[in-house]
């Protein structure tokens, strides 16, 4: 990548001057790269010149995968704003004939065809200050807020004062929130992603950068002086997008989780941040704190080949298997699931199975 093609990038990710998300800039795919040998950059051109750029991993048992993924909150091209692109030749174009995406951030309106659902990632709008924000939300959901106030003034007499710390230079709170996280996984049946190497690798390059314009930051939450929630998320320009976030088990009457949202959107302003990006999906907490969503679409592309071909297979199988009995109807999209999301994180096979051994629990 030039010079010049990486300004572009940064541009074009920011539509109407403003950046959409911190995924979408070059530095997230960059960081992704340093570990990982399988990233690659689609350019893409038009009758005007460069049109765009599609951060991918190279195809892995033929299909391609947007930078990241399923790790990455935001996945699309990065394009100029007037460009019309083909995606449908764009994942042709990449050698394969299957594109699987779950965050793809579409301006246009998206790709019916392609999608399977759509969601949308919560925004918090802080431009005019937490205190006009909280005001605003606290006359929507009044009930919400006073019982998050109610248990914060309870962990204030029950433990010690509370306070949320931005940074964590010695890096003792992210090892927590790692650590929180594995047992949350492992209790739950989920795939350890903090077990993976490149991923390890990925979180502690963001958070040696803390300070830098783009980088990863940690928040913390302590009762005096008993650490009870941590958060890892990602920064660039005046946003902030939630990542990994974890609390002590122990303290959950607590709300633990909220109260830091509520110190960090306190701290924003002076941090330079305008936006807090919640992400995608439906915590039912979420609905008290947006302020608007942007939509995002989980699906496939799919054009004649082996890989689209083994993907309807898959879904044929899952429709049909409907007619048995619920645990074992259940079975084939589990299993599926789980192999999909693996393959994401391991393109190597030999620990591609492992990780897929390790982390089913049927």
């Amino acid at each position: 990548m030039s010079a010049s093609e990486i300004v572009l990038w940064n541009d074009w990710a920011c539509r109407n001057g403003q950046l959409v998300s911190p995924y979408l800039r070059f530095e997230f795919a960059e960081t992704i790269a340093r570990s990982r040998s399988d990233v690659r950059v689609a350019i893409l051109e038009d009758e005007n010149g460069l049109a765009g750029f599609f951060p991918h991993h190279a195809p892995c048992g033929g299909i391609v995968r947007p930078v990241g993924a399923p790790m990455s909150d935001y996945q699309g091209v990065v394009a100029r704003p007037d460009a019309r692109l083909d995606l449908a030749r764009i994942v042709r174009d990449c050698g394969t004939s299957a594109l699987v995406f779950d965050n793809w951030y579409c301006p246009k309106g998206g790709m019916p065809r392609a999608r399977k659902e759509r969601d949308g990632s919560v925004m918090v709008d802080l431009t005019d200050g937490a205190d006009a924000y909280f005001q605003a939300q606290r006359a929507l959901h009044k009930d919400h807020f006073k019982k998050t106030a109610r248990r914060q003034r309870a962990a204030e007499r029950d433990i010690g004062p509370v306070r949320v710390v931005l940074g964590d230079p010695k890096g003792d709170a992210f090892a927590q929130l790692q650590a929180w996280k594995s047992e949350q996984y492992t209790t739950t049946g989920k795939l350890d992603v903090f077990s993976i190497g490149w991923v390890q690798d990925v979180l502690e390059n963001l958070r040696r950068r803390e300070g830098q314009e783009f980088s990863g930051l940690t928040a913390s939450l302590w009762f005096g002086d008993r650490l009870a929630a941590v958060e890892f998320g990602l920064v660039a320009g005046d946003i902030y997008h939630s990542w990994f976030p974890a609390y002590d088990p122990e303290l959950s009457k607590y709300s633990p989780g909220l109260l830091l949202l509520h110190g960090l959107f306190e701290q924003a302003h002076e941090r330079g941040l305008s936006r807090i990006d919640l992400g995608r999906g439906g915590a039912h907490y979420k609905k008290y704190y947006a302020s608007y969503e942007v939509p995002l679409d989980q699906g496939r592309m799919l054009v004649p080949g082996l890989a689209s071909a083994g993907i309807k297979g898959w879904e044929m199988a899952e429709s049909l298997a409907g007619v048995m009995p619920e645990r074992l109807a259940n079975l084939p999209v589990r299993l599926r699931r789980r192999w999909s999301q693996v393959s994401a994180f391991q393109p190597r096979l030999a620990p591609r199975l492992a990780s897929f051994t390790a982390s089913i629990s049927l």
